[in-house]
């Protein structure tokens, strides 16, 4: 039976889903807990989300360098609950594209705390596939713990103030 192409990863944060969400698009944000190289984000349906990493110094056996870029659309937006990238590809430094597949971010409100879900679809029950999964289950479980130690280490107002300047026309 083929097991289902999924990275699935839900975390507990101290902070507000708006300050969650924001993190996800701010660029001084995603350098630091996503070791993004550069980023280009839209937050807004249909705005663009990509992101770059540094190849890595090591070699995946089927990818080789790990990193590169990862783009797609957001198809849904909404700064306190969550977000929606669709047609999301990964191209690898060596390899060839990985795609399609999509990227649903959210929050919920439960106590005094929010729960993140990632849920990361797409592809086929295929070895390059798996191996995409197995690779990506691993970074997003780093990640995403570097991501509470950021939000929670900043207060409500800088990350408030890094969604509204995300607001420019």
């Amino acid at each position: 039976m083929p097991r289902p192409l999924v990275s699935d990863h839900t975390l507990d944060i101290a902070a507000e889903p708006s300050a969650i969400i924001a993190a996800f698009f701010d660029p001084v944000a995603l350098s630091h807990w996503w070791t993004a190289l550069r980023s280009v984000t839209a937050p807004r349906t249909l705005g663009v989300y990509a992101i770059e990493w540094v190849p890595t110094p090591f070699r995946d056996e089927l990818f080789g360098p790990l990193g590169g870029v990862l783009y797609g659309t957001v198809m849904d937006y909404r700064p306190s609950r969550g977000f929606l990238v669709a047609e999301a590809h990964w191209l690898p430094p060596e390899s060839d594209v990985v795609g399609p597949m999509a990227l649903h971010v959210d929050c919920a409100v439960a106590g005094n705390v929010t729960k993140l879900r990632v849920l990361q679809t797409g592809g086929d029950d295929t070895a390059r596939w798996r191996r995409y999964y197995d690779i990506t289950t691993q970074g997003w479980t780093g990640s995403l713990a570097a991501l509470k130690n950021y939000v929670e280490g900043k207060s409500f107002a800088e990350a408030r103030s890094s969604v509204e300047g995300q607001k420019r026309p």
